[in-house]
């Protein structure tokens, strides 16, 4: 098994086979689309892409944004997430190595991650030519999720064997998944230490910031401001602007997403206990606070 991980990572690598099978479908896609929108390049087309906070309604957002290229010429790009940390080694990726996979993105391409708000990364994300955007999640409903994905989901992340052969309860993982690790081999910070590095993406003008919440709330609400953030950042869309939401919508089927468990929000509530309530304002301080979920401590 060991062997058939390191040929699959390295056939996943930007230089491997199934990289450039993707890079090739990705070509085919633009053609499709240039015939379809009757276009000589998707030239000037922005990027869309979405970034997040892990287990932050990631695949929702990008359901919205796969929806695009029927709207006007957008291509799925197919390539994986350009993410900050490798999930099977907990590895933190170079800020180069992350700017080469999204110069690699095209014109009209439709990508998403998990990136930091560091400054390179951040200059180029707001730059012209992108339409990014940022979704949050409540950090409590966040903690609660990763349990569950690394637990029961993704056999092959990093702390997958800690919490299936070492912690014993949900209420041990949750724990840990609230305080971190910092004995660890690889570090694992605390919840707010796991965040603060996205922080810088809020309140930036030319990233838009969602909260999963707000999907579940008012999904035609919030997929109107997906849209109208495209088309202020130079989408053309081919469709009226209520009609391209109706398209959008039709899109969005949380159960197609592969790590979908409950898509619901304030489900901490259940499963926090009191100790957990404890460890959380521990460490997290004013997160909460700062990120609108609460007014003051008191929850």
């Amino acid at each position: 098994m060991p062997a058939i991980e390191a040929t699959r990572r390295e056939l996943a690598r930007p230089s491997g086979l199934m990289y450039q099978a993707r890079l090739v479908r990705r070509g085919l896609r633009h053609l499709a689309q240039m015939a379809r929108y009757r276009r000589l390049s998707l030239h000037s087309v922005p990027v869309l892409f979405a970034n997040s906070f892990p287990k932050s309604g990631t695949h929702l957002l990008t359901q919205v944004l796969q929806a695009f290229p029927q709207v006007g010429p957008a291509v799925d790009s197919g390539l994986p997430a350009i993410v900050t940390y490798r999930g099977d080694t907990g590895e933190e990726r170079g800020v180069e190595e992350m700017l080469r996979e999204l110069r690699r993105l095209s014109w009209g391409d439709i990508a998403y991650g998990h990136l930091h708000a560091l400054p390179d990364i951040v200059a180029h994300l707001r730059r012209d030519g992108m339409a990014t955007y940022f979704i949050l999640r409540d950090p409590r409903d966040v903690a609660v999720s990763h349990v569950h994905y690394v637990t029961e989901m993704e056999p092959r992340h990093i702390h997958h064997r800690y919490y299936t052969q070492e912690l014993h309860s949900f209420e041990a993982r949750l724990s840990a998944s609230i305080l971190g690790r910092q004995e660890a081999e690889w570090h694992f910070p605390d919840i707010r230490s796991r965040f603060e590095p996205y922080l810088g993406w809020l309140e930036l003008p030319e990233v838009l910031t969602l909260r999963f919440e707000a999907f579940l709330q008012d999904q035609a609400g919030t997929t109107g401001l997906v849209f109208d953030h495209a088309v202020q950042r130079g989408f053309p869309s081919y469709l009226q602007r209520q009609a391209a939401i109706r398209t959008l919508l039709k899109n969005i089927r949380p159960q197609r997403s592969p790590t979908f468990r409950s898509g619901k929000a304030g489900g901490w509530q259940t499963q926090f206990t009191p100790e957990h309530k404890n460890q959380f304002k521990e460490v997290a301080g004013d997160l909460l606070i700062r990120l609108g979920y609460e007014r003051d401590n008191g929850w």
